[in-house]
């Protein structure tokens, strides 16, 4: 079991194609995860992050703040309390539209699940 305050781990940047975006790994194969990863992103005001797909899905929760989802169809507006499932293969961008940070726990397979 390993337990800790999403606060103890150390939020990263450098995601390409990103602005204003950091994550945070919280779960993850080192912890012991052998099915899925968990993830905190925080996205600043008016940040994004890249427009993109892979092959494995996503599950999202939105904590806090205003933002949007945007695919081949257009944008939907998000905010806390919404969820959101992004099947693998479909091109995907998550904005904040809002003057505070936009958090989202994110859920993917692990590597050995989605071959990261």
């Amino acid at each position: 079991m390993d337990i800790k305050h999403y606060t103890e781990v150390e939020p990263q940047g450098g995601l390409e194609g990103a602005v204003g975006v950091k994550i945070r790994w919280l779960i993850k194969e080192t912890t012991g995860a052998r099915n899925f990863v968990m993830r905190h992103f925080e996205i600043a005001p008016q940040g994004h992050t890249p427009l993109h797909s892979h092959p494995w899905e996503h599950e999202l929760f939105i904590l806090s703040g205003y933002g949007a989802v945007g695919n081949a169809k257009g944008e939907t507006a998000l905010r806390p309390g919404n969820v959101v499932f992004i099947p693998g293969g479909e091109a995907h961008q998550f904005k904040n539209n809002g003057h505070e940070p936009f958090t989202i726990l994110c859920l993917i397979p692990s590597k050995d699940k989605c071959h990261l």
